[in-house]
Order: structure tokens, then sequence, then C-alpha cells
């Protein structure tokens, strides 16, 4: 009996096979690799907000309204923080993705904060530098945290200004149009603003450096 031909790979697709096989991609941790003690840190930092309370009934995924756009549901967030995958949810979209609209907590029948959780999350991301280089949300909280640290207050045009440098400098040539229409109608000021005594604000931000969020 004769056996069958076995079909023949091309010699410019056979490398590109082999590398594929060769791409072994695990999707599982060990408990070694996990920071055990990251949930208990993350409670505390939100106002002691009682992660191991959860159920997991789902409830804050339910009605969170961005929950489609999210690579992990809330419940799931809270799921991976209490169990200490750290990497996993810093680098997640979810936290950057939370509109604070507090529907989560209203829901939910252990009545945990959940939207605090988030912010401290947010927190522990961008110290450890875990967020993508360009995502806006993270740029903006610390251009904003870093204006209101040196004036005591917050000038948007600045503000937008440096996003942008920081995200994308094309946009703010295309929003340039409608920055000028905002300016000539008063809503948008060039100088920047500043508290008077910005020597005190500075004093209690001193006392108050190892809180600061940002």
């Amino acid at each position: 009996m004769r056996l069958p031909t076995p079909t023949t790979v091309h010699s410019e697709e056979e490398p590109h096979k082999i590398e594929k096989m060769k791409r072994v991609i695990r999707r599982i941790k060990f408990e070694s690799e996990l920071d055990l003690n990251f949930g208990e840190r993350v409670a505390d930092r939100a106002y002691g907000q009682k992660l191991l309370s959860c159920i997991q009934c789902g409830t804050c995924s339910a009605t969170c309204p961005l929950a489609h756009y999210m690579d992990y549901t809330p419940r799931k967030i809270i799921a991976m923080t209490r169990e200490g995958f750290k990497e996993e949810v810093l680098n997640s979209l979810t936290i950057w993705l939370c509109a604070s609209c507090y529907s989560c907590y209203v829901q939910c029948p252990r009545q945990i904060h959940i939207t605090d959780v988030m912010y401290t999350l947010k927190r522990e991301a961008i110290q450890m530098g875990f967020h993508p280089k360009r995502l806006p949300i993270p740029i903006l909280a610390q251009e904003f945290y870093k204006r209101v640290l040196k004036d005591g207050r917050n000038t948007e045009s600045w503000l937008l200004v440096s996003l942008y440098l920081r995200t994308n400098p094309f946009i703010m040539l295309r929003e340039a149009i409608l920055g000028l229409k905002l300016f000539l109608r008063g809503r948008l000021t060039i100088g920047r603003e500043h508290v008077k005594r910005r020597d005190q604000l500075h004093t209690i931000l001193e006392h108050k450096k190892g809180e600061a969020p940002l």
C-alpha cells in the first residue's frame, strides 16, 4: 500500500510556521508570582473599603454603564485585586474607564465604594508607571495635579497644551480654531491663575507629601 505524499511547506513559509509553533503563551500564574498583600493595601488606601466582603454577585458589572468597553468588568477587578494580580489590574483599561457615577456603590449589597477602589488603583498605576504611555486620562491627572500643586489653581489653557504635547500635538492644531473662539468669548484665558499665598499652600502640601495621590 502506497502512503500519501506529505504536504510540502514552501521554504518562505517554513520559518514563520516554526516560529509560531514555538510561541507559547502562559495564561496562568503561580501563587508565588502574585502579590498576596495587594488587596489589603488597596483596601487601606481606599478609605478602608472591605474588599474581602465582596460576594462576587456581579451587580457592579451589571449596573456599570461602561462595562461593555472594559477589558475586565468591575467584579473581575475586585476579585483580581484581592487575589494579588497586581500587574494585570494596574495594566488594565478598566480603571481608566470608570466614570465615577457611583451606580456600582448604590446597587452593591455590601455597600463597597468601588469608585474609591478605582481611584486608588489609578494612583497606584501612575506611581508605578503601569499606564499606557500616551493614554490621555492618566496624563491629564498628572498635569492637573502638577498645576494645582504649583499654583493652587488650574488654568485650563495651560493644562490642555501640556496634555496635547504629551499625547498628540496634532490634536492641538486641530482644536486651535475652537480655542480661539472660546478665548474671544472670554471662556478661555491665556494667563496662568494662582492663589495669593502659594508659600502657605506649599507648606501644607509639604506636610502632606507622604499622602500625595500622584
